[in-house]
């Protein structure tokens, strides 16, 4: 009777307790999700400008894309001129501290930026920037 008790507080001794290792884990998960900040990137590529003067821009949160042929992107999706303030509103509305980066490609039309910038300013968004590439 001794031997069977002997053995398996002997089992119960080599076992690894795992809760407080997978308690940690879920810890560490929910702190990683609340700290990320996501970003929604336009989802098209575009050839950008060079700029001597261009700066990384730190906290934007809202892409939208003019392509060479005057298509404007927002979330990989294609949108109207018309539907530019509606939809930055909502985004502006989710994160109020980010600003907009516009890509526009170097081929596509400055009238047609212009418009744009006007839709963002008139959703209430004044931190605007243009994409550039840095160039030496």
């Amino acid at each position: 009777m001794k031997q069977r008790l002997n053995t398996k507080s002997v089992e119960q001794e080599n076992e690894i307790n795992l809760t407080p290792m997978l308690d940690v884990i879920f810890i560490m998960l929910i702190f990683f999700i609340v700290t990320t900040s996501f970003v929604k990137e336009s989802g098209i590529e575009v050839s950008r400008p060079n700029a001597m003067t261009a700066t990384k821009q730190e906290r934007a949160s809202i892409f939208i894309a003019i392509n060479n042929k005057g298509q404007i992107f927002l979330q990989r999706r294609r949108i109207e001129l018309e539907s530019v303030r509606p939809n930055i509103e909502k985004l502006h509305a989710e994160s109020p501290e980010g600003s907009v980066v516009i890509q526009a490609d170097k081929a596509s039309e400055t009238g047609l930026l212009i418009q744009v910038m006007d839709q963002i300013r008139s959703a209430g968004v004044k931190n605007i920037s243009v994409a550039t590439s840095h160039s030496n």
